[in-house]
């Protein structure tokens, strides 16, 4: 159950030796203008390891004659978007009579913002997407230290950011995708939750399920804590603005959702049929369990095991999650996540992106990796090295070398 404590603004704590008075305030003013906010730091880390991934991929691009940028601007799934952006949603692909590639599968708010863009400002459609997707990223990577440091303290908000960017598939975080926009409202509507702002917390929620299919995670948590809060306040008046937040919070996915299914003739099932179409479906994990045997009988190419291998560690991390007694927000926005990228069927290699958004995993790993930088410094250095080596390498690999599906 969620903590009363974390629904409420945190309180500010004087430091001893801080002093009382105009003394003390003058000097705290001094410190605070010298130092810039803890924010400045994460976000900083984050920027640059992103800088140095983007650097990394560049040179395997290069060395295998490919340009960078139009890896980064227009890879896979960027294509699409991109297409949805400059002539709306007309584009379909008719590969075998059971597989129908439509546009209709990707849902709208990222291309309304690469349109935005372009409209604006004289670029094309790629170098628009990662402006997006490079903001969105920024954006994501403040919010999540914004919750890390309000639950665990400012070391702990900022490691849980660094360990976002070094995430084994945060390439995907400096190419023009979705999953920085999606994860962007998600950190900030879950943080609004934590502080109350309801009416804050269900806007952005709706902004999140316009972003991607599993976007309803947002609005999942949402709607969970929202009861909580009701459940507690049994007996006693409930704020407007929770009722508001709570209705606001699903409108963005079901909207979208809704839309399709008109358009294709069947309000309620004309979208999870157009999904189908791409070989993409919900079966309880039934095809994912297939293709895990088929890797452990068979064999396949590395992508395929290493994909089995972050799945298996996300299921670990949730356990511990719910071991530490994370709010209940941030367990539901998780196990949302998961259960969608477990039992959704098609697209194994996909799996550890869907799971981007679920930065809350890494909170038990943000906690020890501050308790190990603190005693034994030199240990976290290694780790957080061997992370980024991990990381760089891997994402260049799946960008320039893979060549399947992101």
């Amino acid at each position: 159950m969620t903590h009363a404590s974390t629904l409420l603004p945190a309180p500010a704590v004087q430091k001893p030796g801080d002093g009382d008075g105009d003394g003390g305030d003058r000097a705290r003013a001094a410190r605070s203008t010298r130092r810039p906010p803890a924010v400045v730091y994460a976000l900083g880390l984050f920027v640059l390891v992103r800088l140095i991934g983007v650097l990394v991929l560049a040179g395997a691009a290069r060395a295998h004659g490919r340009h960078p940028l139009a890896l980064l601007g227009r890879s896979w799934d960027s294509l699409w978007y991109l297409g949805i952006a400059a002539h709306g949603y007309v584009r379909v692909q008719h590969l075998r009579p059971t597989v129908v590639h439509s546009d209709l599968a990707f849902f709208p708010l990222y291309p309304g913002l690469v349109r935005a863009v372009t409209t604006v400002v004289p670029l094309s459609g790629g170098a628009a997407g990662l402006v997006v997707s490079w903001l969105a990223a920024g954006a994501a990577a403040c919010g999540i230290y914004a919750i890390g440091a309000r639950l665990h303290g400012r070391a702990v908000g900022t490691a849980l950011v660094l360990l976002w960017g070094l995430l084994p598939h945060s390439v995907v975080l400096s190419l023009a995708y979705t999953e920085p926009v999606l994860t962007a409202f998600a950190a900030w509507s879950l943080y609004a939750v934590l502080t109350g702002r309801w009416l804050w917390a269900g806007t952005l929620a709706a902004l999140a399920g316009l972003s991607r299919p599993n976007g309803c995670a947002v609005a999942a948590a949402v709607l969970a804590a929202a009861a909580c809060e009701v459940w507690r306040r049994r007996g006693r008046k409930v704020p407007h603005s929770l009722w508001t937040g709570a209705a606001l919070a699903p409108l963005g996915w079901c909207g979208y959702v809704l839309w399709v299914g008109r358009r294709r003739g069947d309000p309620l099932g004309g979208y999870f049929e157009v999904q189908r179409l791409w070989g993409s479906r919900f079966d309880f994990g039934v095809g994912a369990l297939r293709f895990v045997r088929h890797l452990l009988l068979r064999g396949d190419r590395f992508v395929f095991p290493m994909a089995l291998v972050i799945v298996a560690v996300a299921v670990l991390l949730y356990a511990l999650l719910i071991a530490d007694r994370a709010p209940l927000p941030l367990l539901v926005h998780s196990g949302v996540l998961l259960l969608v990228a477990l039992g959704g069927a098609g697209f194994f290699e996909c799996k550890p992106r869907f799971l981007l958004p679920a930065f809350p995993l890494l909170l038990p790993l943000a906690r020890a990796l501050v308790r190990t930088a603190r005693a034994r410094p030199w240990h976290a250095v290694l780790v957080v090295g061997a992370l980024a080596g991990l990381s760089f390498a891997y994402g260049a690999y799946l960008v320039v070398i893979a060549r399947t599906p992101l």
